[in-house]
């Protein structure tokens, strides 16, 4: 017996979960694994929409087969090229070789990169066109760079159900629930902002646009290629998803320090402390030598007031805390209140290239960088209550 869901009516779900993956893309951690989404509409005429990676689920193919049911597949709609959801297209050509491929004119370019020349039935469509499959009917938007230059989504204008290709995915397995209604949402929302943050977080802009062109359709589902089908939620991701491609915050507080023998690490907890002890509730510290990079990228995402502490590497910054300053640099991360501070033996050097870091993402200093030359006394200390208390004033906006 296969494992497929039902979706609404004449939609199914054919994913899979990988939990043997260790990291997305090779770069992103997986410690609660990923989900690929596929998905099938038995109507007059068939379609799968998306395939999942290669290899991850030897019963694809069967489960395809099984709903079916002796019949051929009309259709595949290719929403987005990345392999994670293209792996499988090989084996649906040998499988049913009559297929007609739909994409945009991107998608078949990238087709062609990938199979050396391009299969034989295509079908290019453009924003705005549609596909009739009977009862149920198409309709197919342009959302490129969201996060490659070919991505689209499909829209299903009989069941109000957005095919968003990676757009609403998250990081995770799906634990039982496939729908959102048979699962928690709260156990998604950080790997979610951690998803969009990594991937798809550069090109706001560009979510933006795919946003302004959806308004006003009417969607009741959403079926992502990535974690569960929204239904129950769909305002709630959506909503999350414009708050974070416009880079908006919370009153939050993240904490992000290098330190090779202690200083470091004591000036990040005092300061954390202090401003704990003005008013902000919401605080979050890490070593920037023990947490990957992609979960404190989700964190500055989320707060408005980001403090940077680095010990002076070979009068350069601490290695890791550079890594990190340059990928903020490269998503593009806008409007954060930042605190700087550091620790060094003789001359320096990380504050001073944070200082730098500062001027290049035009994040507001809340105040003079602190500086701490050796070990800590109550004298030194007292630079970092002011750091402190500075960025709590302005997070609670006293």
């Amino acid at each position: 017996m296969f494992f497929n869901v039902e979706v609404t009516g004449k939609v199914h779900w054919i994913g899979t979960n990988d939990r043997r993956k260790h990291r997305f893309e090779n770069l992103w951690p997986l410690p609660f694994g990923i989900s690929y989404n596929s998905y099938v509409i038995a109507d007059q005429k068939t379609a799968l929409v998306d395939t999942i990676e290669m290899g991850t689920d030897g019963s694809y193919l069967g489960r395809l087969e099984s709903i079916l049911e002796g019949r051929d597949l009309d259709y595949l709609i290719i929403n987005h090229m990345e392999p994670d959801h293209s792996g499988e297209i090989a084996t649906i050509l040998r499988r049913f070789p009559q297929v007609t491929i739909v994409g945009n004119n991107k998608t078949f370019n990238i087709l062609k990169n990938y199979f050396g020349e391009l299969p034989k039935n295509l079908l290019e469509v453009k924003d705005g066109d549609q596909l009739d499959l009977g009862y149920h009917k198409l309709r197919f938007y342009m959302t490129p760079w969201v996060h490659w230059p070919e991505t689209m989504m499909t829209y299903d204008q009989t069941e109000k159900i957005l095919f968003s290709g990676d757009a609403f995915g998250t990081f995770g397995t799906l634990d039982g629930g496939i729908l959102d209604r048979d699962t928690k949402f709260d156990y998604y929302e950080n790997e979610m902002r951690r998803y969009y943050s990594n991937i798809v977080g550069k090109y706001g802009n560009m979510v933006q646009k795919a946003l302004a062109k959806l308004e006003g359709v009417s969607i009741q589902t959403i079926c992502s290629l990535h974690g569960p089908v929204w239904q129950e939620n769909v305002s709630k991701v959506v909503g999350l998803y414009d708050k974070w491609s416009k880079c908006e915050t919370e009153n939050a507080l993240v904490v992000i320090y290098a330190s090779m023998y202690g200083n470091g690490a004591h000036m990040a907890d005092y300061i954390a402390n202090v401003t704990s002890r003005s008013g902000v509730r919401d605080i979050r510290v890490y070593d920037v030598s023990k947490t990957h990079i992609s979960y404190l990228i989700s964190e500055i995402w989320r707060c408005r007031g980001v403090m940077l502490g680095s010990c002076a590497y070979n009068t350069e910054l601490f290695p890791l805390t550079e890594q990190l300053c340059t990928e903020i640099l490269h998503y593009g991360v806008k409007d954060r209140l930042l605190g700087i501070f550091g620790s060094c033996s003789w001359n320096g050097g990380g504050v001073r290239n944070l200082r730098q870091f500062a001027e290049k993402s035009g994040w507001e200093l809340v105040c003079e960088p602190v500086e701490m030359l050796g070990c800590a006394d109550e004298e030194k200390y007292a630079a970092c209550d002011t750091l402190a208390k500075t960025m709590a004033r302005k997070l609670l906006n006293k």
